[in-house]
């Protein structure tokens, strides 16, 4: 045997090692490949439904946000016209009911003075008639209208009717 044999030999022997190794590593390789594809499978059967699920449900989440954002958008629009509405109300009926209150204010006031005045001349008219003594005084009225204090029954304030 020459060296040449020898070193075919050799080679000989490393490559069918190499193929023995090579052979278990695809054999395991294929091994591998199948469980992997039977859990790819079964990923499959069970996700699959689930995305279908997700995406009805998303779909319908986005079928009720454009619902909720039309609702809410109808809500702000009747929210800004109640708004102008009641301004304008306001802007309407804000002076005259003022200039209403006032008149009736004012003709409560002027009602008190002539109850007043006509109290004052009992007063006086009892003062000068003939049947009543002379010693009755009539206290003279102040600058802002009679006395209320020295007019019978002036102490107590007038009943007011309630509505």
């Amino acid at each position: 045997m020459t060296a040449v044999d020898l070193a075919a030999v050799i080679v000989t022997v490393v490559c069918l090692a190499t193929v023995a190794v090579l052979t278990v590593a695809v054999i395991s390789l294929v091994r591998t490949m199948r469980e992997l594809r039977d859990v790819v499978d079964d990923l499959r059967d069970s996700a699959l439904p689930m995305v279908d699920d997700l995406h009805a449900t998303v779909t319908k989440a986005d079928a009720e946000l454009h619902r909720v954002d039309r609702v809410i958008g109808r809500a702000e629009r009747i929210a800004a016209t109640v708004d102008h509405a009641s301004r304008l109300t306001h802007r309407a009926f804000a002076p005259p009911l003022i200039k209403g209150l006032s008149l009736v204010s004012g003709a409560g006031q002027a009602g008190r003075r002539l109850r007043d005045r006509r109290r004052h001349r009992r007063a006086l008219d009892l003062a000068s008639s003939p049947e009543t003594p002379a010693t009755v005084s009539v206290p003279a009225s102040p600058p802002g209208g009679p006395d209320r204090r020295s007019q019978p029954g002036g102490s107590r304030p007038t009943p007011r009717r309630r509505r």
